[in-house]
């Protein structure tokens, strides 16, 4: 097996890694720009709420198009990022009660984290695209000391429990997002206040549902990589994929 910089050789087939995702400019375009433009360009002096609205929405709308044609690679959280943003626009142009906007914004992460615990029921549990896979794990090491120790059984059960963690996360993402668009946006779309209430939950979006979100995850992992450990006898060096072992290096 031999590993370049820029791709992979796995049994003689040449596998070209996937382009990495621009986190700047991602934060940039689907955060900063979006904020900047509802909270402060949306007011009759300026573009307008209507068209404020449009633009300001316009931005990751089209970044994530575009993402999509330059990787080349179907991502499903991005075609729900995609999917969230047409919802937006959608309920803001023709000025639908606010209260689907709560639903909306609960709705998204509510479905992620269902399908994760229903993808357990099929050959691709959500937890292997997440986080059991090749770029954080030497899953082909693990399996086979896992066969060595006749573990997998256990080993599947540690997965389920890691799933209803990691849904958990995004159940709860669903309860604050719901709960910050009832508690923030209440003026009626097609205003500027209403744009104004959109850029601040956007912004306070990020602190006060990412961070908890990112505790959940985290402990999700560490409880895998504990789990791990225990049925394999394997140190974390060893559990980590050549490619993370390479960037420690």
């Amino acid at each position: 097996m031999k590993y370049c910089d820029d791709c992979k050789y796995l049994n003689d087939k040449r596998i070209i890694l996937n382009k990495k995702e621009n986190q700047l400019l991602t934060t940039i375009v689907n955060i900063v720009m979006p904020v900047l433009i509802l909270s402060y360009l949306s007011s009759e002096n300026y573009l307008g709420p209507t068209l404020g609205f449009v633009v300001a929405f316009a931005f990751p709308l089209c970044y994530g198009i575009y993402d999509f044609f330059d990787r080349k690679k179907f991502n499903f959280f991005s075609a729900l990022g995609v999917i969230n943003v047409l919802l937006t626009g959608g309920i803001g142009i023709l000025k639908i009660d606010n209260h689907w906007l709560a639903v909306k914004e609960a709705a998204i992460p509510a479905i992620i984290g269902l399908l994760a615990i229903g993808s357990l029921k099929t050959k691709y549990p959500l937890i292997r695209i997440i986080l059991y896979n090749d770029i954080v794990f030497d899953t082909k090491g693990i399996n086979e000391e896992l066969e060595k120790r006749e573990n997998t059984k256990n080993f599947n059960s540690l997965l389920s429990k890691s799933t209803i963690i990691l849904a958990g996360s995004f159940f709860f993402s669903s309860f604050l997002n719901y709960a910050l668009a009832k508690f923030i946006v209440t003026s009626p779309p097609g205003t500027m206040e209403y744009n104004q209430e959109l850029g601040r939950m956007t912004m306070l979006s990020y602190p006060v549902i990412l961070l908890p979100s990112l505790i959940f995850m985290g402990f999700s992992i560490w409880y895998l990589f504990n789990g791990i450990k225990k049925l394999t006898n394997l140190n974390f060096e060893n559990i980590l994929s050549r490619s993370l072992k390479s960037l420690k290096e």
